[in-house]
């Protein structure tokens, strides 16, 4: 990356567009369905409503709901249909967010704010699976909250009994995921959550992930067991628009069992010379766009949309699931209930079977403990699946007979691996982000 400075002179809206578009030569090809996690993408048509919805907004800001009710009620909608999707009754109260880590961010600073003023418990603790989203590592580091890591089952999902052991005067938080970003399979929430209730704790799901997928994958007749605040003791969800919901970027909810565990999360401060501020969520500006595209997507789909839109990644993954595991060396992890999923292998070296796919264009992450890939996958995937499973047969074939993988990032997972010490693996990380975010 070079050094650049401001230009001396206006530039013309076609040049610096055009400008623009080279720009994205070098980046993840997702229209073309060969990118496997960042986009959630349908299709142009419906690229083009949200386009319009955000732009239709995009100067709007959702700080001041009196300033533009028009935020507010659509905000308002969107939350009354999540609250409903999720089983809530009237009493569920909730914000929206610029994503699921603000998301997580709020649940756990409200649950820190009630364990202050109900409990009495300056600094709190928070219970969370080993396959938790990092966001709530991020979420304890900025909010002063310690947290303990439960281990999993063979199966992937927590350990219910871990989690109890784990439990401490200070515990004021459990968390389950339905599911986890690493093999998406769901936590046992309402386990989880009979735990929480019994010991008087709160109980956070995060469905950042599946949170609009998994209703409709049990219309669709999938066995999907109750996450949501059907189960009893569950106190707080979130769950991501821009993911499953197919809404622009920066939209999410975090919702909460009543009004006052709602009120935890909110910030407001009375001595500032500029004026009364009341700020709901971590951001002082909210994107009225987001709000407005959230609200035009759920009303554009509809049941109906996002139910044919789960038949689609269904179907794919149950493709792509059983093709993966009928390649010689290759097994899918647990058994994923929406659509995403890892696989591994225990003769082949997969960061060397991911390099080897990237140099055919196909862009899956890497996991670790244990080794594997990742896929996630949109109702655009659905035309790339026979393409997909030829060239893992292909490259998977040529790596068990001794092909050498092309360079990639395999290297630099193997040296990972090898560090015992985590702290120095974060210490690498940091060098490594100071380095992507060099301005030379």
């Amino acid at each position: 990356m070079t050094s650049k400075s401001l230009p001396k002179n206006k530039r013309s809206k076609e040049e610096v567009l055009a400008e623009l578009r080279t720009l994205r030569a070098e980046d993840a090809r997702w229209k073309e369905g060969r990118t496997f996690s960042l986009v959630y993408h349908v299709d142009d048509e419906h690229s083009a409503l949200l386009k319009e919805a955000y732009g239709e907004f995009i100067s709007e800001n959702g700080l001041s709901p009196l300033a533009f009710p028009s935020l507010r009620r659509m905000e308002s909608d969107v939350i009354s249909m999540a609250a409903e999707l999720f089983h809530g009754n009237e009493d569920v109260a909730g914000t929206m967010t610029t994503g699921g880590t603000e998301s997580i961010m709020m649940a756990v600073k409200a649950a820190r704010q009630w364990a202050r003023e109900e409990k009495g418990i300056g600094r709190p603790e928070m219970i969370v699976p080993l396959s938790v989203h990092p966001a709530f590592e991020k979420a304890a580091h900025y909010f002063d909250v310690d947290i303990q890591h439960a281990a999993l089952g063979a199966d992937f999902r927590v350990d219910v009994r871990e989690v109890e052991r784990l439990i401490t005067p200070r515990t004021a938080l459990i968390v389950g995921s339905a599911p986890p970003y690493p093999q998406g399979v769901l936590d046992p929430i309402s386990e989880l959550a009979a735990l929480a209730q019994a010991r008087g704790l709160l109980c956070h799901v995060d469905a950042c992930l599946g949170g609009f997928f998994l209703p409709f994958a049990r219309k669709l007749g999938r066995d999907i067991p109750p996450f949501d605040f059907e189960v009893p003791g569950v106190t707080s969800l979130s769950a991501d628009l821009h993911k499953y919901g197919y809404a622009a970027k920066g939209a999410s909810v975090v919702l909460y069992r009543n009004r006052a565990l709602r009120r935890h999360q909110f910030f407001t401060y009375g001595g500032w010379p500029g004026g009364l501020y009341a700020s709901p969520s971590m951001t002082g500006t909210r994107p009225g766009g987001a709000i407005a595209a959230a609200w035009a997507v759920m009303q554009a789909l509809g049941e109906e949309g996002y139910l044919e839109n789960a038949r689609r990644v269904l179907s794919a993954t149950d493709t792509l699931v059983a093709g993966i595991n009928a390649i010689p060396g290759l097994r899918v992890l647990g058994a994923p209930q929406v659509g995403v999923f890892a696989f591994s292998s225990d003769s082949l070296n997969v960061y060397e079977l991911g390099d080897a796919m990237e140099a055919r264009g196909w862009k899956m992450d890497r996991q670790q403990n244990p080794p594997a890939l990742h896929c996630m996958i949109t109702p655009s995937h659905e035309r790339i699946v026979e393409p997909l499973l030829a060239d893992l047969r292909d490259c998977a074939s040529k790596l068990a007979a001794g092909e050498p993988a092309p360079e990639g990032s395999a290297a630099m997972y193997g040296m990972v691996g090898a560090i015992p010490d985590s702290k120095q693996v974060d210490g690498f990380l940091l060098e490594f982000l100071d380095g992507v975010f060099d301005r030379t």
